[in-house]
């Protein structure tokens, strides 16, 4: 399932050529070359990219207490600590670490949380992920 990566509304407006530049300075360097599992290209314009994040091997990630079924997710640096020196490659991989170790002390899902680590969250986990592939 996608993640929905939205900014904070509170934080100070950039200038859009700024923005833009750097936008198309990270594509280049992902174009270049990034690490296994991780992929984003953006869509109709510059500001809005799809991402492919697989999960580490042998994690349960479908389902993952910071995810909730509509692929929002809760991560701190995308939030209350935010920095400009994040670009999209940390943001991915800060992505792809949480989903197998997540924070289960600010979970987005409390549901899957308390499960987390438990048999009964595998079981889950799995059936959520076999759903979402025989729908697509």
């Amino acid at each position: 399932m996608p993640a929905k990566i939205a900014g904070d509304s509170s934080a100070p407006k950039a200038d859009p050529t700024a923005v833009t530049k750097r936008l198309q300075s990270e594509l280049m360097t992902l174009m270049m070359g990034t690490p296994a599992g991780i992929s984003a290209f953006p869509e109709d314009n510059i500001f809005v990219w799809a991402a492919t994040i697989e999960g580490v091997d042998g994690t349960p990630y479908a389902g993952h207490p910071n995810v909730d079924h509509h692929g929002n997710i809760c991560l701190d640096i995308l939030k209350e600590n935010w920095s400009a020196i994040y670009n999209v490659r940390t943001i991915l991989l800060s992505i792809q670490s949480l989903l197998g170790e997540p924070n289960n002390d600010s979970p987005l899902n409390a549901f899957a949380a308390g499960m987390w680590g438990s048999e009964q969250y595998t079981r889950e986990a799995t059936r959520r992920y076999q759903e979402a592939t025989k729908a697509q």
